[in-house]
């Protein structure tokens, strides 16, 4: 499959550039800076540049793929203006670039929390609202989509086995190279299609654990 990540320099789109790319996939991940293609290209992937925010749009990088992934975030440092051009108005704009250029598949990293924005505090909610509103385009655009939710990221090393649950609410941590893991497999998992689900830490092998959803 040939694949884009948009926010390709992250801590989890790094990770599943470099597993795509081990699997014989042509990664590509988006990125804004050129100092970040080493990066990407060190772990196997394509770089292309292009800004998720100023871009009007994003067609020229996503046409050719076979499926995207939206991996993208403006970062805790940033105000609630930019968790809506970016949480919100990058996964909009990627979202309508693979309808403009066929691109049927479509992957959201979300976050915990985004169905029920409201209940966080006054520092999270700005971006659990990006996220909420963003899955729900992406949701209602009609591309073949499933969005992931992940706990709380850690730098821990994946152990492969996870839990996931369709049933939202949940807490828990979270391994970033098991997030990245899950996301891999999910792209060639058909029968996610359709799916919002949390992902955490578990006992479960991920292929078992996401062909039980």
């Amino acid at each position: 499959m040939d694949i884009l990540v948009a926010g390709g320099h992250g801590k989890v789109a790094l990770r599943l550039l470099r597993i795509l790319a081990a699997q014989g996939h042509t990664a590509h991940g988006l990125v804004r800076s050129p100092e970040h293609a080493a990066d990407l290209r060190a772990a196997g992937a394509v770089p292309v540049l292009g800004d998720l925010e100023r871009d009007a749009a994003l067609d020229a990088y996503v046409k050719g793929a076979d499926a995207v992934v939206f991996a993208a975030g403006a970062g805790p440092g940033s105000g609630p203006e930019r968790k809506r051009t970016v949480d919100l108005g990058g996964a909009v704009k990627l979202a309508d670039a693979a309808l403009a250029t066929g691109v049927r598949r479509y992957v959201m990293v979300s976050s915990i929390g985004a169905d029920r924005p409201e209940s966080a505090g006054d520092t999270m909610r700005p971006y659990l609202m990006a996220k909420a509103e963003a899955d729900d385009y992406v949701r209602g655009s009609g591309l073949d989509a499933t969005i992931v939710r992940p706990g709380s990221l850690t730098d821990e090393p994946g152990t492969g086995r996870v839990r996931v649950t369709r049933e939202l609410g949940g807490r828990g941590p979270v391994p970033r190279d098991d997030v990245a893991a899950v996301l891999a497999h999910v792209l060639t998992a058909p029968a996610t299609i359709g799916l919002t689900f949390e992902l955490f830490g578990g006992d479960t092998p991920i292929p078992d654990a996401i062909a039980g959803l």
